[in-house]
């Protein structure tokens, strides 16, 4: 590197204290000429850039051996070049979550986009950590981790989609429907409707819910099995929200609100509140096929009817404020085996102040009223039916 020049002091004129400070500046440095060809990145294209600049300075010479000198010398550092080349790409792949393909990297960049897929491996005791039943140390779960990837590729390409998804999810509550949406996605919710109110002093978000196996939002000693309990213990992991000790019964109320309360905005008040659930009552004639018992599609038809897996009345299948419709109740019977006819006599809420509906074939529903049918006789405000059966063989 060049020495830096040294300045001059010049006293001139009547005013022997100011000088003027004199340097003299070497020449600019000349352009350095760049013809090497940057796009060289293997054994073959490295070895002709070096021919070429080798012939180009010898002109005189127009024959080369490969036992040459300088040919030997020109292979072994195209060998060697083509090898650093491979460990740049090499490299430069691995900085990218589309192209990396070592474990290692691939869960590195996941991480610093937010998605822990170690942390959430070992919380929802997924493979490699299914059967894990002490703490692990840190190092020895990064180890077992990279290499369940490493043997299933399939695996760590799924986590790349499922990581790079996540960050693109909206679960902040800003509007009504983010509201209803963000609060169905919870595993104890089953559905939901938001709608805003004036309190006096500042609008309020209320949003009604329908809960698992209907449980009130404030009754003490809800008995949450272990695979509700495994679900909602994973749903708050995932987003890292608190979750209460289920191991204790809180009600449902308690285990919802730190979830609302994560993703409100800021200052928004939020009330949940129960669903008004409408018993229903209907009276129904159902004909059966001669070659069928009543007794199997009597069987059948309280399936149906019911509030189980699959059944009409199944809890969270009908919508808040969703009119009940005589003609789905016929489908839905029409579709059992061993049904030749339907004959509905009576269609109305349940109560003596509520008029039939059974021509008109519609029940009105608003707001938050939910069509509910538990056929309980011990609690005929939550809707019955009563089936009459005609043809069919006995037994």
């Amino acid at each position: 590197m060049a020495d830096s020049p040294i300045p001059e002091l010049v006293f001139e004129g009547r005013y022997p204290d100011c000088g003027k400070r004199i340097v003299e500046l070497p020449d600019n440095l000349p352009d350095i000429g760049d013809d090497f060809n940057w796009q060289c990145r293997d054994y073959d294209s490295f070895r002709l850039a070096m021919m070429e600049e080798l012939i180009a300075r010898f002109p005189e010479r127009n024959r080369w051996t490969p036992a040459d000198i300088e040919i030997v010398l020109i292979e072994a550092l195209s060998a060697i070049l083509d090898l650093q080349s491979d460990k740049l790409d090499r490299s430069t792949v691995e900085a990218f979550l589309e192209t990396a393909r070592r474990p290692d990297s691939v869960r590195k960049l996941l991480k610093i986009i937010g998605y822990d897929a170690l942390s959430l491996a070992i919380s929802n005791k997924e493979p490699p950590f299914e059967n894990l039943d002490e703490e692990i140390d840190s190092e020895q779960a990064i180890a077992k981790f990279d290499s369940y990837w490493l043997n299933n590729p399939a695996e760590m390409e799924k986590a790349k989609r499922v990581g790079v998804r996540s960050i693109h999810d909206q679960h902040r509550m800003v509007t009504l429907n983010d509201y209803q949406i963000r609060v169905e996605e919870h595993p104890l919710v089953l559905r939901a409707h938001s709608w805003s109110e004036w309190s006096g002093s500042w609008v309020r978000i209320k949003v009604a819910v329908i809960p698992w196996q209907r449980e009130k939002l404030d009754n003490e000693g809800v008995e949450y099995n272990d695979r509700i309990r495994t679900e909602i213990n994973n749903f708050h992991n995932s987003r890292e929200i608190f979750c209460p000790d289920l191991t204790v019964n809180p009600t449902i109320r308690a285990v919802l609100m730190p979830y609302v309360d994560a993703y409100r905005m800021v200052g928004q008040e939020v009330q949940l509140c129960e669903a008004d659930e409408v018993g229903i009552y209907m009276s129904l004639t159902v004909t059966v096929n001669e070659n069928y018992f009543q007794s199997e599609v009597q069987y059948a038809l309280h399936q149906a009817l019911g509030t189980g897996r699959g059944g009409f009345f199944e809890p969270g299948r009908l919508q808040f404020g969703e009119d009940l419709f005589a003609g789905d109740i016929f489908e839905t019977l029409m579709n059992i085996d061993g049904v030749d006819n339907v004959y509905i006599d009576k269609f109305k809420r349940a109560g003596t102040v509520f008029r039939d509906q059974s021509e008109s074939g519609r029940i009105v529903l608003n707001g938050l009223e939910v069509a509910v049918c538990d056929n309980d006789s011990n609690d005929p405000r939550r809707g019955y039916y009563s089936i009459k059966l005609q043809g069919g063989r006995r037994g």
